[in-house]
Order: structure tokens, then sequence, then C-alpha cells
């Protein structure tokens, strides 16, 4: 199957089956650092768009127990980067719609949340098809280890994806209902 069909159809479905009321537990969560032995300081994570599952009371949570939150942005020749960033802090809506910090205090993220639109049990990740996060887990790996965790919904799960020499494997998945590692 190729990308576009699946991303069209699980978006599809992601819309049709969106709730804001499923989030991530975040006493599970911290319990999955903790047991996997995550110690790294600097969360990477998003702002929902588009009907993802709501990662913001990871991110809260995280805040509280001095963990430095940070949001991708998306700059010049489309590099992305991530920059810190509170839950108190303003946002700006981005060129494709998607909030992000106004922040300019550039960090490295340790642990990276991942958004996805379709994942498979080998932890294979299909994205929006731009290839940000591919591009830059690849710039952060030449110089720093990074754990990446994709967060979705259960339902988002597929057999198996198509993947190129270009595609990032996830290191975990979460969802609302289960972690895969």
């Amino acid at each position: 199957m190729k990308k576009s069909y699946i991303r069209k159809k699980i978006l599809n479905l992601r819309k049709r089956n969106y709730s804001k009321n499923l989030s991530i537990n975040f006493k599970k969560f911290l319990k999955f650092l903790k047991k996997k032995n995550i110690r790294t300081k600097i969360i990477g994570g998003y702002y929902p768009f588009n009907y993802e599952l709501d990662s913001l009371n990871i991110l809260e949570g995280l805040e509280k127990k001095n963990y430095v939150i940070s949001l991708p942005k998306v700059g010049k020749n489309n590099i992305m980067n991530f920059f810190q960033w509170s839950l108190k802090d303003p946002l700006k809506i981005n060129k494709y719609g998607i909030p992000e910090t106004i922040s300019k205090k550039k960090v490295n993220p340790g642990v990276l949340l991942v958004p996805l639109v379709a994942f498979d049990k080998e932890l294979n990740r299909l994205g929006y098809g731009g290839g940000y996060y591919d591009r830059y887990i690849s710039k952060l790996q030449d110089n720093h280890k990074i754990i990446k965790i994709g967060v979705g919904f259960s339902f988002q799960k597929v057999k198996s994806l198509p993947i190129n020499k270009y595609d990032k494997k996830l290191d975990f998945v979460i969802t609302e209902k289960y972690f895969i590692t």
C-alpha cells in the first residue's frame, strides 16, 4: 500500500473517531520513563493539531516536575528545531496553521514526543509527508542520543508501513490504551 493511501485513510479515521477526552495517563507515562531508565530533563513535545492525540497533559505534568519543555518551530529552508516553551508562554500560528512557540531559546531534547499519522508493530512511523521529523532526528542523532516516542491513538496502528531510507524508526509508541516498546 502507498503511503499517501494510508495517510488519507488514517487521517479520515482519526477525524471521525477523535475525542478530546482521550489522552495519555501522566502517571503511567512517568512510570514508563522511570522503568526505561530515561533520565533526560529536556523534552521535545508538540502542540496538538488536526485531531492529534492531546499530549498537553504530559507536557504540563513534566513541566511541574521541572523538566524543560520545548516545541518545534519551522524556520528558514523548512528546517525544524525545538525551542524552550512553558504552558504559560504565548504561541503563534505558523504557515501550516500549527501553534508554535515564539521563544528564541533553542534546545536539543533528549526525548522527542513525535506526533504520527500511523504506526506499525515494528515502530515505523508515518507522518504528514513533509519529512520534518525525519530530517530533525537525522541531524540530532549525529551529535547525541535522542529517544523517539511516537504518540497517537491506538486505532492508528496498521499491519505494516512502507518505509524508505529516510524514514526514522521510533524507539517506543504510546497511545491512550497502551505502550509499545
